[in-house]
């Protein structure tokens, strides 16, 4: 199973800004798990996102670290692509296209139409930077503020992305709302009628229902999951502090309980789960 770190959703909506060192320190022991991929910073507004404003000096304390992981960050806008495709070790952008049309105006100030326009012109700057983009189909479960949705829909948002030649596409259940159901069809159905295309999912969880989301996923051929140590995080702009990520150790814990290889160094992610709490401590000082 394909294991993505999530350090910058874990991040992201924290107030108290972490300092900078802190943040590599964390960043340099997660590389040395072996994780598939770390998703670690954004290119976005500082006035959206300020905890994430240090991400090209994240990036540049990272350089000359030695690790198999791919790296990934996250942007709204040509002008984040931009500005991420100067740097050569990262490898994939990561694009959150909102199949609501309200929650795409509040997470990246723009329509799903404008989003559109917005995600051709970062698909062309990617391939000629020779980066890989991953688009997030948020809200692909549900939304709060009755928007229309269907899993109908949400297919036809695929298809629209592979349209667009685009190979990595994540499910995003951007509130937690997502009942095991719903995720078996969406993954059934996009796994099948897809198959050269790598779906995953991103799944923000109570700690009552990770089990089943995964379990759901999982038998619906889905081998990418994104998660964060500890479950820190969520998403900010979707105001539900009872939601946070899904939390890495229950992917290892279900990845152990069936016997599914995560290439993961045990030793060092341990280092990493030890050193969560220092790093996403309110106090600073």
């Amino acid at each position: 199973m394909k294991l993505i770190e999530c350090p910058r959703d874990a991040m992201q909506g924290i107030k108290a800004f972490i300092p900078t060192e802190k943040k590599v320190e964390y960043l340099k022991q997660i590389l040395q798990c072996g994780f598939d991929t770390v998703d670690i910073g954004s290119f976005v507004s500082p006035h959206a996102i300020p905890q994430m404003a240090d991400t090209p000096l994240l990036l540049a304390s990272l350089a000359n670290e030695v690790y198999t992981s791919k790296l990934l960050v996250i942007l709204a806008n040509l002008r984040g692509a931009q500005e991420a495709c100067m740097f050569e070790q990262i490898h994939y952008l990561g694009y959150p296209f909102s199949v609501s049309e309200t929650f795409q105006k509040r997470n990246t100030n723009t329509s799903i139409e404008q989003s559109l326009l917005q995600l051709d012109k970062i698909k062309n700057i990617s391939v000629k930077s020779g980066k890989e983009l991953v688009v997030y189909l948020s809200m692909a479960f549900g939304n709060p503020y009755g928007d229309p949705w269907g899993a109908d829909e949400v297919l036809q948002w695929a298809e629209k992305m592979v349209q667009m030649e685009i190979k990595i596409i994540s499910l995003a259940d951007t509130i937690g709302v997502a009942k095991p159901s719903t995720i078996t069809y969406l993954f059934k159905e996009v796994t099948k009628a897809f198959k050269d295309i790598e779906f995953g999912a991103h799944f923000h969880t109570t700690p009552q229902s990770w089990k089943e989301k995964i379990t759901s996923a999982y038998e619906a051929n889905c081998r990418r999951f994104d998660g964060a140590i500890k479950g820190f995080g969520g998403c900010p702009m979707a105001d539900d502090k009872l939601v946070g990520n899904m939390p890495t150790e229950r992917l290892i814990e279900f990845c152990d309980e069936h016997k599914l290889s995560t290439g993961l160094n045990m030793e060092s992610f341990n280092r990493s789960f030890q050193l969560a709490d220092a790093v996403f401590s309110t106090n600073h000082e």
